[in-house]
Parts: C-alpha cells; structure tokens; sequence
C-alpha cells in the first residue's frame, strides 16, 4: 500500500472523508505542496501529526476544500436565473424550497437570497447552505467580504445590502437571516428532498466520474419534480437524462 493509500485510510477513518472520490493527481499535489510546506516528509509522516493538531487538521480540510467565490459568478447565469428560473418556480411554490450545496464561503447563498428579494420580502426567504469545511462556514456567518468578490453584483443591489467597512464589504444583516449554514458531506451525508432548487457550482470539477454519478444521482431524488439544477460554467451535464433531468436553460436542469 503507498504511503497516499494509508493517508486515504486514515483520514477516512478520522473524519468519514473518501479521497478516493476526489480525482488523485490534483488532490495528491494540492496536499504534497501543503505537507512540504510544513515541513514534513511524505504522507505518513503527515497524518500522524495531522491526528494530533487540530489546526493542521482544518489548514488541511481548507486545503482539499477549494474556496474560490464571488457574487453574481457568471453574471449571465444569474440572470436567467432572475428572470426565467424564479419565475416558474414561483409561480408551483410561492415559498420555493432552496440548498446552496457547497456554498463555501456564503457568496452564493447570499447571491440567491438578492435575487429572489425582487419577487418576495426577505422575512419570507429561507435557504439551507452546506459544506463540509466547518473554517468557511464560519466565514460564511461573518458575511464579510473583499471587493473583487462583489465585481460582478449589480449597484442597485451592492448599495442596498452591503455596508463598506474600512477595505472590506459586509453583507446586511436582513440577508445575513434568510441563509441557514450547517456542515454536510456531499459524499456521506443525508440529503434532504423535496427542493425546488438546488443549486451547485465549481465543485463537481474535483471529483472522480464516480462520485459525480453518485452526488447527480443523490441531487435528483432530493428535488420535487419540476424542481432545478443550477451547475458552473465548466460543470455541462452531457447526459442529463440519465439522472431524470431535462435541460431548462444552459447550466440548469429540471428534474422531469
């Protein structure tokens, strides 16, 4: 067994996380730059002390969990979700049921809750974020952010519901109340079902074929039928019947 094969068991049997669904080469040199960063040998030598340090441990979960967000991301796609997506969904459910999956650092949860305050009040917004590194979540809660990460939000809406403070940008409070964080694991965890949108971006692109099958598979059960998909710019789903959906739109995908 190489010594990347031991770390897999031994971090899966510390935290339930399975390196083995993420694709080897990118995972094996994000992590070898981290190891030799801190001044370890190989991978073994690594995992004893990440057992140990609790710090290591979430500068690791930070490392395998890549957190690069910002607002309105692919300005376009957002768009139609504004004027074409919400609209139908509204007109099935007037409290449409709502999961930012792997929302790290909040942009996205938040992105959804501005674009769905032109159809409904805030106090009628409610949206489950999950991830599964605890470190951005709490970030998330915060809601604070640099500039770059609000290039793409429209100005109306960046003088509504940020604050400037000192170089940073902070999100109102009133958004700040219509996203719920939790922790959760695309790969281990329960889904809950009956969403009407699920949206997911810039994640899928880590995984093995595999465990894509398996999340598009999980993400289909856990939408109502009629409910979307909201997937990134490089995340095509080329065989969308496969997992129950129909294209809606480019990048969103409705469960038949």
């Amino acid at each position: 067994m190489s010594d990347y094969e031991q770390f897999i068991e031994g971090i899966k049997r510390r935290t339930g996380i399975d390196l083995a669904l993420y694709k080897e080469a990118q995972m094996k040199r994000r992590l070898t730059s981290l190891y030799e960063k801190k001044g370890y040998k190989n991978f073994v030598e690594f995992l004893a002390v990440l057992e140990k340090d609790r710090d290591l441990m979430n500068e690791f979960l930070d490392r395998m969990t890549i957190n690069v967000s910002e607002f309105y991301r692919n300005g376009k796609r957002w768009e139609v979700l504004q004027n074409k997506i919400f609209p139908k969904l509204l007109a099935v459910n007037k409290r449409p049921k709502i999961w930012s999956a792997a929302c790290s650092t909040g942009e996205e949860p938040y992105s959804l809750a501005m674009v769905l305050s032109h159809y409904l009040p805030l106090s009628q917004i409610s949206i489950l974020a999950t991830d599964l590194d605890e470190n951005v979540i709490q970030k998330a809660k915060l809601g604070l952010y640099p500039e770059r990460s609000l290039a793409e939000v429209p100005k109306d809406v960046q003088a509504k519901y940020f604050k400037q403070e000192g170089q940073f940008y902070k999100v109102s409070e009133d958004i700040k109340r219509t996203v719920n964080f939790k922790k959760h694991n695309l790969l281990k965890d329960h889904y809950e079902s009956n969403f009407d949108l699920i949206v997911c971006r810039n994640v899928m692109i880590y995984f093995t074929e595999e465990a894509k099958d398996q999340i598009y598979e999980n993400f289909s059960k856990s939408l109502r039928p009629g409910g979307i998909l909201f997937v990134g710019s490089t995340e095509q789903i080329f065989n969308p019947g496969r997992y129950g959906f129909e294209v809606e739109d480019t990048f969103f995908y409705r469960k038949k």
